[in-house]
């Protein structure tokens, strides 16, 4: 697979991931957060074993030392994560969860820099910093009043943990994929089930009688597409893309997730779209293209 195509699934995972977005506004109303999490991971779990049966049958059971990488994986990165998330939107306004989540390149890259030896390139760190200011100038519109009034709370704290730990995640998934011989299907389809697992017993402790009784078939709808498309198949093309190009490059493409759910909200929800958001949106994708971007080798290697 090329630098191009990585590049063009991880633009189509972050359409996939911004519908989440979309239907999280519905099941968020009818599932506290640890038992959204569980249903999310556990109806992923027919679709990705079944991928992962036909595609890698030999690779259908962890061998050794695989089992403590996954359950690191799935721990931190599905159960931390999606369980920070949920409950962060309880606490927080969209906005700021969105300018939180839109941090989550520059801390992947800040860790990677510092724990993995990742190269940091100036152009790369240009690119970086003006996806984020553009994902910033989109959200907010550019309104300094309401740019003025952020501030962070309790929930913003929880988003700003989850983005640790996703970005931990990202990177530890790259580096476990190379020592322990773990391939995207294994860690996708085993870090779900690990997720669904340890949510166990939070699931019992919201008591489930007491909101499944009045589910809507629009709330198990939400979570039906959830599973399938944000989870499934976005988490399995972030762990190619990790594998192809790094957790650096990968984690930028997340910026243009905030992009793809305004142009949702419009197709969708009917909501407007101003001329300022679509200049910011060019801003992001120009950004997402720099730090992303494979730089030439420089041939040291001259002829005499």
């Amino acid at each position: 697979m090329s630098d191009k195509q990585v590049r063009l699934l991880m633009v189509l995972t972050s359409l996939l991931w911004s519908g989440a977005f979309i239907t999280g506004k519905f099941s968020v109303q009818e599932f506290p957060p640890f038992s959204l999490t569980f249903f999310r991971f556990l109806f992923a779990l027919p679709f990705i074993f079944t991928i992962l049966y036909v595609k890698e049958p030999r690779n259908l059971f962890p061998r050794g030392k695989q089992w403590p990488a996954l359950i690191i994986l799935g721990f931190v990165g599905t159960f931390c994560y999606h369980a920070l998330f949920f409950t962060s939107l309880n606490y927080t306004t969209a906005i700021n969860s969105s300018l939180i989540g839109a941090t989550n390149p520059m801390v992947t890259t800040l860790l990677a820099t510092m724990f993995m030896g990742e190269r940091l390139t100036p152009l790369r760190i240009f690119g970086i910093f003006l996806s984020f200011t553009g994902v910033f100038l989109f959200i907010t519109n550019g309104d300094w009043q309401l740019i003025s009034q952020f501030q962070l709370n309790h929930g913003d704290f929880l988003m700003l943990l989850g983005v640790f730990c996703f970005a931990v995640y990202s990177l530890l998934s790259r580096h476990y994929m190379k020592q322990y011989q773990l391939t995207p299907f294994m860690v996708t389809a085993y870090t779900f089930l690990i997720c669904v697992v340890i949510s166990i017993p939070f699931v019992l402790w919201e008591n489930p009688s007491t909101y499944l009784s009045t589910t809507t078939a629009r709330g198990w709808l939400s979570i039906l597409y959830m599973s399938v498309f944000a989870s499934v198949l976005g988490y399995l093309f972030q762990a190619i893309a990790i594998q192809r190009i790094g957790a650096p490059r990968t984690a930028v493409f997340i910026n243009l997730v905030p992009i793809f759910t305004i142009i949702q909200s419009v197709t969708i929800l009917g909501e407007s779209i101003t001329l300022i958001k679509l200049m910011c949106a060019a801003i992001v994708i120009t950004g997402v293209y720099l730090a992303t971007r494979q730089e030439p080798k420089v041939n040291l290697l001259k002829s005499s």
